[in-house]
């Protein structure tokens, strides 16, 4: 198996030791994490040690190179971090109010007015999830039976059927609009359940009280401050070179048949899931933000209130991983991933890229979770207790 490290210059911007950390308990997590499954891996690391990249396996399927550790990526849900970041600016500028009812925002759409701009960052605000909804047998819900629940379809994510259409265009509005078409999960506040819906919404609302894009917006209040220069809200199938490829796995006719789709047109997730980056900038981003360099300290203390039970605050997770304290989100779409975690204070980050072989049985997911919490203990599991130097 092949990997490479590179490790050196300190967060500070002065250059350690001249002995490098070769921090192998790192190199041994990745080369793991390959052995579980996955194509390959790319990982950053940024602490009181200095900065620590490193990548394993391949990263084109059957080829011996590894991931570029530079390399671009589709980030997945990690975009909806970004997309929280954007509002709340506007929200600093007093375009946007938190406790506002959506549908000021957006009178042309069938919005519950109980459903505010809180609620869609935080997903309380149990609107339909347009990639499709899974309840409890019990629940009396029409739908498909699957796996001894039921199965509420939305628009075409998975199997051979997304495969075929991968390169079809979605507008954020047709997605809102598949959404608000059904019931939803629960009254408006009163639960809470992840959906994708809130977040094209969220996208709907920025462009709409801006008068641009989402990529203009977000260019203006995220990433051109912070420097952000290989992120993007992509407007093409494409993704910049160097990147690692993304594979898709289904079955047809009892054959299985595997499918590289690195290109694809990601709209069919708009801002739940659309955005493209690297190691470096999910680094610079959250590190950003967990410190307080973008977002106003009031807006960021409500960003990182978590909402029981699943601990999401507006547009992050903030996790007790027994280590201490992290602010994270990670992400996967159709053969990339990502991970992204901070410490409370942004001294000590953790961003990553996968790729690998998806499939509709999410056949990686537990591999996800294990390599996460590994990663998460190697790198927060030693951070100095209060008061170390």
């Amino acid at each position: 198996m092949t990997t490479t490290t590179n490790q050196g210059m300190a967060t500070t911007g002065e250059m350690e030791d001249p002995v490098m950390h070769d921090r192998p308990s790192l190199r041994r997590a990745l080369l793991d994490i390959v052995d579980s499954g996955f194509v390959g891996i790319q990982v950053r690391v940024n602490d009181r040690r200095g900065e620590w990249v490193g990548s394993a396996g391949e990263s084109v399927l059957g080829e011996s190179t590894p991931p570029p550790t530079d390399g671009y990526i589709r980030i997945g849900s990690n975009t909806k971090t970004f997309v929280a970041a954007t509002v709340l600016q506007l929200i600093a500028e007093g375009a946007v109010a938190l406790d506002t009812s959506a549908a000021v925002y957006l009178p042309d759409l069938t919005i519950d007015p109980r459903i505010t701009v809180r609620m869609l960052l935080q997903h309380t605000s149990g609107i339909f999830n347009f990639t499709g909804e899974i309840y409890a047998a019990e629940a009396g819900v029409e739908g498909v039976p699957w796996n001894g629940m039921t199965l509420v379809p939305g628009i075409p994510w998975q199997g051979r059927e997304w495969v075929d259409s991968r390169f079809t265009h979605h507008s954020s509005e047709d997605l809102a609009r598949v959404a608000l078409s059904k019931p939803g999960r629960f009254e408006p506040g009163t639960d809470w359940s992840y959906s994708n819906s809130n977040y094209a919404l969220l996208r709907l609302i920025i462009e709409e009280v801006s008068g641009r894009s989402l990529a203009e917006e977000m260019h203006r209040l995220v990433l051109s401050p912070l420097g952000l220069t290989q992120t993007q809200v992509p407007d093409s199938a494409s993704i910049p070179d160097p990147h690692a490829h993304a594979y898709y796995r289904y079955g047809d006719d009892g054959e299985e048949t595997t499918v590289d789709v690195t290109s694809q047109d990601p709209s069919w997730i708009s801002s739940g899931g659309d955005m493209i980056s690297t190691t470096r900038d999910l680094h610079l981003f959250i590190s950003s933000l967990t410190s307080g360099r973008l977002v106003p300290e009031p807006l960021l203390a409500e960003m990182l209130t978590p909402h029981p039970p699943a601990g999401y605050g507006l547009g992050v997770f903030v996790q007790d991983t027994g280590h201490g304290t992290v602010i994270t989100h990670n992400g996967g779409i159709a053969g990339h991933g990502a991970l992204m975690y901070s410490s409370p204070d942004g001294s000590t980050t953790l961003t990553a890229g996968l790729n690998y072989v998806d499939d509709a049985a999410l056949s990686l997911g537990a591999a996800f979770q294990s390599a996460t919490q590994r990663l998460v203990a190697e790198v927060f599991g030693n951070l100095p207790t209060s008061g170390a130097s």
